[in-house]
Parts: structure tokens; C-alpha cells; sequence
């Protein structure tokens, strides 16, 4: 295995080939610290929550705590409190935090670090929900019946304090934090709302990078039920807030059409080639639902699936409804609002819920770049997907770089004419297969052909 030393300075070459930016312009750095050093404006006008035992939860290690959650159980159903980092109290519509913001989009994630939204002493300190620190905070309070169905959302400014930092790796899905022990019952109440929708989820693995012994290696990393169930609360934070501007004619909404017809019997014809039968009236939502993830036909069924999640964006709108306000993911209107802190478009859409809920006008500078900001995450989107492929790339082929010539088991997740998308074994290394009649949906013999460290390239072909 090649270390990342004598890769030619391992992501670092790929950070200057993507122009990735290394810190934060003098002035940037200044504004933040300058608002962290006089914090007076940031506690005027709001609500005192910091009663509220709340606690976020987060995968381990994480410093840019978005969001914390409190979940009580009530006669008639449920309230959430859900609290999300105020970056608008720290960042000066049209200054330089703004500036610099606008142009980077989201914060992107590398396996050797971040390069962040905004500067570190507020994505990590001043504007972070960290434990035991009283912070700034847009607050929203969902209102739920029996059902999990949504019955009433508010949304105002608060001071929030959370008790406790929780994460993915050790917190007991089965005892969970007495803040959140009704956690699993909601959030099974709300991915069967999902399936209900229509959402279409495909349950692919996710591929991360770690250091091991001083190399970089892939590795897999199962979804655990408290973040599927955690994440139903940021959707379901995410649909009120789309419903509320909506019901304004004003906001930015995540946005998916609906598939096409030709798209969804391509679909149909390619369960049972996979040998997944498909009963008549069920959905794919439905379908989907009643697969086995470990099994090679149903990975294959998620990666043709995923043909239905293209063409996601952001809309805007201002007096007059768009003619697409739904996400057909999701199976409902939706709106980014619950991670300001990685992602541009939430401060904006956070603003706009505020002023409707308080029945107040939308703020001018929120109203004038609603317009731009559509374009600005699209660029900033298609930027994180190249950045994110290009370090798995890497990985694969440093990987690999020694193995030329050796046979590894792979499933063929997507086959065409003359090759396939595979997935191996071990490492999971997800290629491009050369041969003839791939049988899709299958675990087969492959072998590595070639690799390519500088052009983060590898080649197999049918064993």
C-alpha cells in the first residue's frame, strides 16, 4: 500500500488542482473575531430557551454542531424543540464573512480536513451548539400528533444551552439520552410517513476514507438507525419550513421533479432482471423499503434507483409559485434550513421562516439574494461532488496501486454494452469493469488491469 508521503503530498496536490482555498482573507478572520470579541448584539431580542435540556447528536469528533434536539412526549402526541445555529447574528449581510461565504457555497469535507463555511472560531466555537455554552439560536417547535404527522410549526430566536454532546458511535439506540428517548418511536413513525410519501430512498453504503498506520484506506460505514431516525427530524424541520414559505409565495426550496414515465418503466423492466419481483400497486418507495441491503441484487436495484434523483436544484421564488415546489425524493415541498453553518442557502431560507412566522416582512438583504443564490449552491454542489469523487479515486488507486494483476469478488451494480459499474468486496473499491454481458445485480470475479496513481485511475476487466 502506498503511503500518502510519497503520493506527491497526498491531498494536498489535489487541493491546488481544484483551487481549494487555504484560509480565510485577513479581513474575513477580523470580522469574526471582532463579533466573537464583542458579543453584545447577539443575545438582543430573543427568548430565553436555555430551560430546555437539549443535546445534539452528531457522528464522533464533530466540532460544527448545527443542530440540538429535545423530543417530549405529549398527550395528543409530541413536540419537538429543535434548535439550529444563528449564523446571521455573526455574519453582516454584505460584509466580508458574507462575501467570502457566498463564494465558497459549503463547507467541503476532506479526509485530511475540512475547508469550512465560515472561519473555524464560529463554525467551531462562537456559532457552534457545543455543550454547556449558551448560544445564539433559531428555534423551532414542531407540534406532532399519534401519528408522527405534522400538526403546527413555529419558528423565533432564542438562547439555547445544550446539555450534552452525543454521537452516532456510542450513544444506545436502545436507552438513548432522556432527551431524545422518544426518539425511536417518532422517527419509525416518520420514515413510514417516508415510505407513505412516496420518498425515495436508496439504502447504497457509504464509502469513507480513515487513516490507518499513516495510509489512507476505504472502508464501509453502515447507516445506524439513530441517524435514519435523527435525520426524519432535519426533514421533517426542512418540509415545515417549505410549507411556511409556501404559504408566503417567498423562499428557496430543495427541488426535484417528479421522474418521467419512460425513466420509471426502465425501472420496472430492471427489478425483474434482478430477479426483485415488483407487485402491481406498490411504489417504489415501498419496494425499496422491503429490500435486503446486503443483498447484491437489491444494491444493484439502489444504484438504477438513483436514475430517479437527478436533476435536484434550488428554486427560488418571490410573489408568484414556481410550477415545481415538491422534492420527488422526498415525496413532499422541502427547504434546506438546518445546517447554516456547512451550507449557504439555510442561513437565507432560516430568515425567511422567521419573518413569516412572526409576521413580519422579509428582511431587504434576504429578499435581494434569493435570486442568487440557486446559482451559487449549484456551483458549490457540483464543486463537493468532484472533490469528494476525486479523494475516493485517490484512495482507490493508492490503495491498489501494488495489487495489478491480482482477482477480487465485486457485485456489478450497473451494467452496459461493453462494461460495468462493480463494486469489490474488499477494499470497496467501486470501478468501471471492461467484458460483454455483465450480469447485473451479480457477484463475479474481476481482475485489476492497470492503475493509474496521478490520473487516480484503476481498470479491471471480468476474471
Amino acid at each position: 500500500m502506498t503511503s500518502t508521503n510519497s503520493a506527491d503530498g497526498g491531498f494536498a496536490r489535489l487541493r491546488a488542482e481544484f483551487e481549494l482555498p487555504e484560509d480565510f482573507d485577513p479581513a474575513v478572520l477580523a470580522e469574526a473575531e471582532g463579533v466573537v470579541m464583542d458579543p453584545s448584539g447577539l443575545t438582543a431580542d430573543r427568548a430565553d430557551a436555555t430551560e430546555l435540556p437539549l443535546v445534539t447528536l452528531d457522528p464522533p469528533g464533530a466540532k460544527d454542531l448545527d443542530q440540538a434536539i429535545l423530543i417530549e412526549r405529549r398527550a395528543g402526541g409530541f413536540r419537538v424543540h429543535y434548535a439550529i445555529a444563528d449564523l446571521a447574528a455573526f455574519v453582516a449581510p454584505g460584509g466580508p464573512i458574507d462575501r467570502e461565504a457566498r463564494r465558497r457555497g459549503q463547507t467541503l469535507y476532506l479526509p485530511d480536513g475540512t475547508v469550512p463555511l465560515h472561519p473555524p472560531v464560529l463554525s467551531e466555537g462562537a456559532a457552534s451548539l457545543l455543550p454547556r455554552e449558551v448560544r445564539p439560536a433559531v428555534l423551532w417547535t414542531l407540534d406532532l400528533d399519534r401519528d408522527g404527522e405534522l400538526a403546527r410549526a413555529t419558528v423565533r430566536r432564542a438562547l439555547v444551552r445544550s446539555t450534552e454532546q452525543l454521537d452516532y458511535a456510542t450513544e444506545d439506540p436502545a436507552a438513548p439520552h432522556p432527551s431524545i428517548a422518544a426518539l425511536p418511536e417518532l422517527g419509525t413513525l416518520r420514515r413510514e410517513l417516508a415510505v407513505r410519501r412516496g420518498a425515495v430512498e436508496p439504502q447504497l453504503p457509504d464509502r469513507i476514507i480513515g487513516a490507518n498506520g499513516g495510509d489512507w484506506v476505504l472502508g464501509m460505514r453502515p447507516r445506524t438507525r439513530l441517524e435514519a431516525w435523527n435525520a426524519e427530524i432535519s426533514l421533517l424541520t426542512g418540509m415545515a419550513a417549505a410549507r411556511m414559505m409556501i404559504d408566503a409565495k417567498i423562499g428557496l426550496l430543495r427541488t426535484l421533479p417528479e421522474p418521467d414515465a419512460e425513466t420509471l418503466n426502465w425501472l420496472r423492466g430492471a427489478a425483474p432482471a434482478l430477479g426483485i419481483g415488483w407487485p402491481g400497486g406498490t411504489s417504489v418507495a415501498e419496494l425499496l423499503a422491503g429490500l435486503d441491503p446486503a443483498q447484491p441484487e437489491s444494491m444493484a436495484f439502489y444504484t438504477d434507483t438513483t436514475r430517479l434523483l437527478r436533476g435536484a436544484g434550488y428554486t427560488t421564488f418571490d410573489g408568484e409559485l414556481p410550477e415545481v415546489v415538491t422534492h420527488a425524493g422526498i415525496g413532499a415541498p422541502y427547504a434546506h434550513v438546518t445546517a447554516p453553518i456547512r451550507r449557504l442557502a439555510d442561513r437565507f431560507a432560516t430568515e425567511v421562516c422567521l419573518a413569516v412566522s412572526a409576521g413580519d416582512p422579509v428582511p431587504a438583504w434576504t429578499r435581494s439574494a434569493l435570486t442568487e443564490l440557486p446559482g451559487l449552491m449549484s456551483a458549490s454542489d457540483l464543486l463537493a461532488a468532484r472533490v469528494e469523487k476525486a479523494c475516493l479515486d485517490q484512495v482507490e488507486a493508492w490503495m491498489l496501486a501494488d495489487r495489478v494483476g491480482e482477482a477480487f469478488e465485486a457485485v456489478v451494480l450497473r451494467a452496459e454494452e461493453n462494461r460495468a459499474e462493480i463494486l469489490l468486496a474488499d477494499p470497496p473499491v467501486m470501478a468501471r469493469c471492461a467484458g460483454e454481458n455483465l450480469p447485473e445485480g451479480r457477484r463475479i470475479s474481476v481482475r485489476l488491469t492497470a492503475v493509474d496513481v496521478d490520473k487516480r485511475k484503476v481498470s479491471f476487466e471480468r476474471a
